[in-house]
């Protein structure tokens, strides 16, 4: 079992019916809302099965939502990624984490503090950078976050680092001034590199469960997003939505945080997710 779907499997299984070979769609349908599965996803899952459901009939279904999520952009090095999100769901302890796994693989990396807003964004990822020997390439409070990205790829190419990361400010009630900023960062982006960002990664805080979907959809608008990492998730039985945010978004969950540490980072692997999710539901 997937250790940061516990609690969701532990609310599947007080619920599921003991006989398990098939299920009803209503009994199913239940289940899956109650692990927060969106109602339109378990009616697209749901919908033209018979009446009586069968595992594999069902992880079919499931299967289907992450076709052709995997594709992976081609880049050339340095690797550029931008994180993005609302303050509060992890973005710097993600960064530190993606940072560290990088590290751990031999890569050189440099984190960028293009969350300009803050000053404690800005001194938390330099204290991330301190014990993972890291270095930061940082400014002052309200300067121009574009000019703090614009260094820090310059940097890397110099240097030729492996992995940049660069931080952003994630303030979806001024959405106006965020979408100009993100857009003139990843503009500037590719002034300093072609084509980059390679991968602008959305931090989702899983405590949230489906109403995360409507934050991810005005980032998307705002600044295209690549893929996403999905945090918290280990705290709460809402494991479902992570059907639906790929149902509805249809980008690629990549890997999902499961603690404050800087290795608490998993990879997130389809398979085995929905496997966890069936024989919790149906038994193995």
């Amino acid at each position: 079992m997937l250790g940061f779907l516990k609690k969701t499997v532990n609310l599947i299984k007080d619920i599921a019916p003991s006989s398990k070979e098939r299920l009803e769609k209503e009994v199913l349908e239940e289940i899956l809302l109650e692990c927060d599965v969106a109602y339109e996803c378990i009616e697209k899952l749901l919908g033209e099965l018979p009446n009586k459901i069968t595992k594999e009939q069902l992880r079919s279904n499931m299967m289907s939502l992450f076709d052709g999520l995997n594709e992976e952009k081609e880049f050339v090095s340095p690797k550029i990624e931008l994180i993005i999100g609302v303050n509060g769901a992890g973005k710097t302890t993600t960064i530190a984490k993606l940072a560290s796994m990088y590290k751990s693989s031999d890569k050189s990396v440099l984190l960028g503090a293009s969350d300009t807003f803050r000053a404690a964004a800005i001194e938390q990822l330099k204290l991330w950078g301190q014990k993972l020997d890291i270095n930061v390439i940082a400014s002052q409070k309200g300067h121009d976050p574009s000019s703090v990205a614009y260094d820090t790829i310059s940097s890397a190419m110099a240097k030729n680092i492996d992995n940049v990361i660069i931080d952003t400010a994630g303030r979806l009630h001024n959405q106006k001034n965020l979408a100009l900023e993100l857009e003139k960062i990843k503009r500037v982006c590719t002034k300093a590199k072609p084509d980059s960002p390679d991968n602008t990664i959305l931090i989702l805080d899983g405590t949230q469960g489906n109403s995360a979907i409507a934050q991810a959809k005005a980032f998307n608008e705002i600044a295209k997003i690549d893929s996403i990492i999905i945090t918290k998730l280990d705290g709460t039985a809402k494991g479902g939505a992570i059907l639906s945010i790929v149902d509805e978004l249809k980008i690629p969950i990549t890997y999902i945080g499961v603690g404050e540490k800087e290795s608490n980072l998993v990879k997130f692997d389809k398979t085995e997710y929905i496997d966890t999710i069936l024989n919790s539901i149906y038994g193995e």
